[in-house]
């Protein structure tokens, strides 16, 4: 279980959740606890760009989508670190809205 899992479960049942990630990994997209809505989303309407809700080797990330290929993503933050590729079935929603 991680910061994430329960958010999770509701993407995963179609709801829209509202979370407030820590951290500075994605500091001028995102600040550490700023109110974020996350909508349940279809992997083939991702971009190069979007930030995700996701699991990338067993940890959860809100992190972007750095790279395609095919139905691989590529994830990482906004400081350059890339946390690695997955398939479509472990990004579980995308950020809709971010505000204080």
């Amino acid at each position: 279980m991680g910061w994430a899992s329960g958010y999770i479960e509701k993407l995963r049942t179609g709801q829209t959740v509202f979370c407030r990630p820590r951290g500075n990994s994605m500091a001028g997209k995102v600040e550490s606890g700023q109110l974020c809505t996350v909508a349940p989303v279809a992997p083939a309407s991702l971009k190069v760009g979007d930030i995700v809700l996701c699991k990338v080797r067993g940890r959860e990330y809100l992190h972007l989508v750095k790279a395609i290929q095919g139905r691989r993503f590529q994830i990482g933050n906004n400081r350059g670190r890339i946390n690695g590729w997955v398939s479509a079935n472990a990004i579980f929603g995308r950020c809709i809205k971010v505000e204080e």
